[in-house]
């Protein structure tokens, strides 16, 4: 985008930063955030080498430029889940959210309401359902995590209906945590651990921790108060510890469609099997995910896993991606190799530890930005034709 962005919270001034993309928004996320917070989100599992290819395959893939095509008219609207979307983009769920930046959920749903774009919350999120629904005008959808606690899984469901979420997307790739090694270095748990390494380091932070001294929402909103017997810090993390469910399997579709009447999503798909298996069980859509490189180290990455599945089950159900997308080019190439909507996680993370709600907004404007350019310049005037001829392989455009 090339332009000045803002840089006032609350009476605190900060040098003003030229943003022209989303790697800029990074290391201004990585001035401003915590360490804690900021190795959470920019880290993967293990030796990290999935997450790494998350972004690494993506750039290894070459566009095919066109030219002498009429492109004045572009259009990048699309739909997502039968909703209206101003570009297929959605802001993907992500746990902490709101210890990026504080209320750091209600802004990003707020600034993806107003680019128009889908914006799901986490099970794992600081703002509750209720927040956001109070904070907000337009659905949004809800991620769940499938705990051992099913009276709370039926009560967390029953929320969302009553928030009017348009969409329960269910996370299948946590059953156990992958370990992520800077995370344990830093005392990140759930609630994060105090140290004096810690406390030096929040010292240097001064904006945000104002941000957070300023806001009441500081704990997990989806479960402090509504998970039994978890009132404060010590006993959320005694539950959270024993609640992720290692017994979940496809039986428990059934059990949640029960309960859940709209569109149901499954998100962390990795292989045609299963792709098949989700579209035996009724759902709505999957996500090609593998957790943005935070679970399984070594698995492929989602850009690598996508084009199989989408040619599976694409044809039957709305195949979705995330992983790796940093860039208006990157939300192309998934879309030519078979995705149908893509979400960012890091790249709108970034823009919120930064800015806030502003920096949402900017870092979806970057991304559309980037998207309308490279279409335009593909020979492309309709976000829809984009397709596998899009994408070059071994010097030749590839077959559809």
């Amino acid at each position: 985008m090339g332009r000045r962005l803002p840089a006032v919270d609350r009476g605190l001034t900060l040098p003003m930063d030229v943003v022209t993309c989303i790697e800029d928004m990074r290391r201004i996320a990585r001035r401003r955030l915590p360490r804690m917070f900021y190795d959470y989100v920019d880290a993967g599992s293990w030796t990290e080498s999935s997450y790494r290819a998350n972004r690494e395959d993506l750039a290894a893939l070459r566009l095919r430029q066109r030219v002498l095509v009429d492109i004045q008219n572009r259009s990048l609207a699309s739909k997502m889940l039968g909703e209206q979307v101003a570009m297929p983009v959605g802001l993907a769920p992500t746990g902490l959210t709101g210890m990026l930046h504080a209320d750091g959920e209600i802004l990003a749903a707020q600034a993806a309401e107003q680019i128009g774009v889908p914006f799901t919350l986490s099970t794992m999120s600081i703002c509750s359902i209720e927040d956001v629904a109070s904070h907000t005008r337009k659905p949004f959808w809800f991620q769940l995590y499938m705990m051992r606690d099913r009276v709370f899984m039926e009560r967390l469901i029953e929320r969302a209906n009553a928030a009017h979420c348009s969409a329960l997307v269910l996370t299948v790739d946590l059953q156990v945590m992958g370990q992520r090694h800077k995370d344990l270095k830093n005392g990140l748990s759930a609630p994060p651990r105090p140290t004096m390494r810690n406390w030096l380091n929040l010292a240097s932070k001064p904006v945000w921790c104002w941000h957070m001294l300023n806001t009441h929402r500081r704990s997990f909103g989806n479960i402090v108060g509504h998970a039994s017997g978890v009132n404060d810090a010590a006993s959320l993390a005694d539950w959270n510890a024993r609640q992720f469910d290692p017994t979940l399997n496809w039986k428990d579709i059934g059990w949640i469609k029960k309960r859940w009447k709209g569109k149901l999503v499954l998100k962390g798909i990795l292989d045609v099997a299963d792709a098949r298996q989700a579209l035996d069980a009724g759902v709505d859509a999957i996500v090609v995910s593998n957790h943005g490189g935070r679970q399984l180290d070594g698995a492929r990455s989602s850009i690598v896993a996508l084009p199989a599945i989408a040619d599976a089950v694409g044809h039957h159900l709305e195949v979705h991606m995330d992983g790796g997308i940093n860039s208006g080019q990157d939300v192309l190439k998934a879309l030519a190799l078979g995705a149908r909507g893509v979400y960012v996680g890091r790249a709108f993370l970034y823009g919120l530890a930064a800015y806030g709600r502003q920096g949402v907004v900017d870092s979806l404007s970057i991304i559309r930005k980037e998207l309308d350019t490279t279409m335009a310049l593909c020979g492309l005037t309709d976000i829809h034709a984009a397709d596998r001829s899009t994408i070059f392989h071994g010097g030749e455009p590839a077959l559809h």
